[in-house]
């Protein structure tokens, strides 16, 4: 059918269901946004299924749920077997529009497949989610969320039996299940009470579990926290229960941002709950003024990512993803080091667009880097096979984008963990008389200034998509030589069989090498239509390369 034909099937079929039927109603005679809601079928991106909440095939709804969680039960049965239905599925959600409801019907089509569903009695954290499914031996788990988006989008992600998300090796076939079911608005969803034991409550023995491995990942559990004052905001979302109660037990004194730590599907107090975002921190800059705060925290509703802003004489320096992740880099290494517990074959693992100034930390530690894809989930992959290879031993992972993992109990970036480590090392820190802006620099003068940013230009509705994809084209066909006067060295496309050769599955991602160890990656946004251009700039100082940094966007963004 093309677009037309499918909005009239919508439109007729859903009479028992009287918000689709009066939202589609109201669009009556706008092609345009009957174009962009049914020109296509939604698809998996970096983080699985994400977009707009409303009725349409490139929507996501009840119905587009209910096709991609039929899907994923028949990938399961057809890959697992009747193992499958015995070891169920664990469903988390975050506090967005929709979420419980999402919840529920993606339930109600497992149990009618035969598929046991364990749901939470409420919201719980995307890195839980991960725990949970390996604590409960389950074949695999959805999380309801759109992380870090604005109000009006929702998200669906799939994991596997090791609590990572889907890499495409798996995706790749999912996808193909999912696009032969034709007709979403036909199928079946039970309701709690016809699936009987086949959704089943999971109680608090799951968060005990997961509370009691985060504090386990502590360097130094005896470190004097006294002095060390924290304001932490959840952004209205699933960290507020975790982080608090773990960062309560562990002894540090929290002050909370209490506008922002109820769930709110609206994020009503705050600007932007994007912890990239400088809107994320007013009201706790404000709270940490009032009370003088060493550090200001912040995790993305998910929780999955961590953000800090630092006290410096009488204001706050906001961290980027790249200067946190560096810092606890350091730490970890550092005391693993002098503890005589970092292991001989450990590996670091980040991605091709996060900094280099991590990759030259691990250089001195004698730890190696393994390089991934954009998303996690490559990470939670490479952890899976140095698990089961014993090739290597996992020490650390981030990515530029605010997440990272410490211990391996999970295998999704971890804002809980990352926000008990990042406060030992504040005391820590505290007590050398540091703060972690000093030991950020500290690094920079060790090894040279490494200036990261990132550009995002945002392309809506179905032209947008094209236009992204001509601006990638565009950059194969006519690659630039230099950039700010250095050549570019080498050009990393990861479409290629050359990359393809070096262990990365096909991905549209540009990245150029240039000859003072600088770089720039561009890529499309698995999850919002946008395209990100990212730069790691090396100078010997902040001016050098923020003259720099200018003169590479002309070229590249222009």
């Amino acid at each position: 059918m093309d677009y037309k034909e499918l909005y009239q099937k919508w439109k007729s079929s859903t009479d028992d269901d009287e918000q689709t039927r009066a939202e589609l109603e109201a669009i009556e005679g706008d092609d345009a946004e009957i174009y962009d809601r049914f020109y296509r079928n939604m698809a998996f991106g970096t983080a699985g299924m994400r977009g707009l909440i409303g009725a349409g095939t490139n929507r996501i709804n009840r119905y587009t749920v209910r096709k991609a969680t039929l899907g994923y039960a028949r990938y399961l049965k057809s890959t697992v077997g009747e193992d499958a239905c015995v070891r169920g599925v664990v469903i988390a959600h975050d506090n967005r529009r929709m979420s419980r409801e999402f919840c529920m019907e993606t339930a109600g089509v497992l149990a009618a497949e035969g598929i046991r569903a364990y749901i939470f009695d409420g919201l719980r954290t995307t890195p839980e989610l991960s725990f949970a499914v390996r604590y409960c031996h389950a074949i695999g788990g959805v999380v309801i969320t759109a992380s870090h988006n604005p109000p009006e989008y929702n998200g669906y992600k799939l994991y596997d039996e090791h609590g990572c998300q889907l890499v495409p090796r798996y995706t790749d076939v999912l996808t193909d299940v999912i696009s032969e079911i034709e007709d979403p608005l036909g199928i079946c969803s039970l309701s709690p009470e016809e699936a009987g034991d086949l959704i089943m409550m999971l109680n608090a023995e799951v968060d005990e579990a997961y509370y009691n491995a985060v504090m386990s990942i502590r360097l130094r559990p005896d470190e004097e926290k006294e002095g060390l004052t924290v304001v932490y905001s959840p952004q209205h979302g699933t960290g507020n229960v975790a982080v608090r109660e773990v960062l309560s037990r562990c002894g540090y004194r929290v002050i909370p941002v209490k506008e922002q730590c109820f769930p709110d599907k609206d994020f009503v107090n705050t600007k932007n709950p994007n912890p990239e975002t400088r809107e994320a921190y007013e009201l706790s800059l404000e709270y940490a003024k009032r009370t003088g705060a060493d550090i200001a925290i912040t995790t993305d509703p998910d929780c999955d990512r961590l953000g800090v802003a630092v006290k410096e004489g009488d204001g706050y320096t906001l961290m980027s993803g790249n200067q946190s992740g560096a810092v606890l880099l350091e730490y970890i290494l550092s005391t693993r080091l002098a503890a005589g517990t970092l292991p001989a074959n450990a590996v670091m693992c980040n991605t091709v667009v996060t900094s280099t100034l991590g990759d030259r930390i691990c250089e001195k530690y004698g730890v190696r880097v393994e390089k991934t894809l954009t998303g996690f989930k490559f990470i939670g992959d490479k952890i899976h096979q140095y698990e089961t290879t014993g090739a290597a031993t996992y020490v650390f992972g981030y990515e530029e984008s605010y997440g990272c993992l410490i211990a391996d109990f999970a295998r999704d970036k971890d804002g809980v963990q990352a926000s008990l480590m990042l406060c030992e090392a504040a005391a820590y820190y505290r007590r050398q008389g540091k703060t972690l802006i000093d030991v950020l620099n500290d690094l920079y003068a060790e090894h040279g200034y490494f200036l990261d940013a990132q550009t995002n230009v945002v392309h809506k509705d179905a032209a947008g998509v094209e236009k992204i994809a001509a601006l990638l084209e565009n950059l194969r066909k006519d690659p630039p030589r230099e950039a700010a006067g250095i050549a570019v060295t080498e050009v990393e496309d990861y479409l290629s069989e050359r990359m393809r050769h070096r262990g990365f599955p096909p991905s549209n991602v540009l990245r150029y090498l240039l000859a003072d160890g600088s770089w720039v990656a561009v890529r499309p946004s698995g999850t919002e239509p946008k395209c990100k251009y990212y730069y790691c700039v090396v100078g010997e100082s902040r001016e050098e390369a923020a003259e720099k940094h200018a003169a590479m966007r002309k070229v590249f963004e222009e």
